[in-house]
């Protein structure tokens, strides 16, 4: 059987997470780490209390969470991480069928896209359905790589992520992930996900300054590696698996 860890990085989502937690399959999971990433509410506290594994990181930004919980998972040998958002928005019981290439052997990075799935009305909020579209279609032409989406809910295998020598701190997470993956050749698909409002209000796309900040680091992160490709492919084709 796999091992496989989830990772949600969590800023303030009190309300949310014990939900999150407790909907992912207890029969697939080795372990939930949940970083809470400096939140000033009980996160921390409603997170251990429903099951999970809980780490801090006092520097904010999701970048950072997620590299809090992979430095963690290094020793835990997992087989497959999952990366879920704290907010209730993705449906956590959704994670069998996510994980299902990868476990089949069939694929090493398994997006769960939002766009090819089911969403609420008014899930998505329009920038980010704009966001999505022009990153998807600036990587297709770039890279020639077919997305759909940056949605956070994925999966990926554990040595296919550490070839991928993961660095954004902040809103560039999920965009470096999938322009490496694609330089690094690794065996990618989307799986349809459902996606509900989420619990609160976005500190991204919910506000003003944090559309524009994702922004200005989802383009900037593509067009610095399409300068920069050439190298990196080479450097991530040394270290196949």
């Amino acid at each position: 059987m796999k091992r496989i860890i989830v990772i949600i990085p969590a800023f303030n989502e009190a309300d949310a997470i014990g939900q999150v937690i407790g909907d992912i399959p207890s029969d697939l999971v080795t372990e939930v780490v949940v970083v809470n990433n400096a939140s000033t509410d009980t996160t921390e506290i409603n997170a251990s209390n429903a099951g999970a594994t809980v780490l801090y990181e006092s520097k904010r930004g999701y970048g950072y969470a997620c590299l809090r919980g992979l430095a963690y998972t290094a020793s835990r040998n997992p087989d497959i991480i999952v990366f879920l958002d704290g907010d209730y928005s993705d449906h956590p019981n959704e994670m069998s069928d996510l994980v299902a290439p990868i476990v089949a052997g069939t694929h090493d990075f398994v997006i769960g896209s939002r766009i090819k799935g089911i969403s609420e009305k008014g899930a998505m909020l329009p920038q980010a359905r704009w966001g999505n579209r022009l990153a998807c279609f600036l990587m297709r032409w770039i890279w020639g790589v077919q997305y759909s989406d940056l949605g956070p809910f994925r999966a990926i295998r554990a040595t296919s992520l550490s070839r991928l020598d993961m660095r954004d701190r902040t809103y560039g997470w999920t965009i470096e992930m999938q322009i490496k993956a694609r330089l690094a050749d690794l065996r990618i698909t989307e799986n349809p996900v459902s996606y509900r409002k989420r619990v609160g209000v976005s500190k991204i796309t919910g506000t003003l300054a944090g559309t524009v900040k994702a922004s200005i680091k989802i383009l900037g992160t593509i067009f610095r590696f399409a300068l920069i490709s050439g190298h990196l492919r080479r450097k991530l084709s040394a270290h196949k698996d």
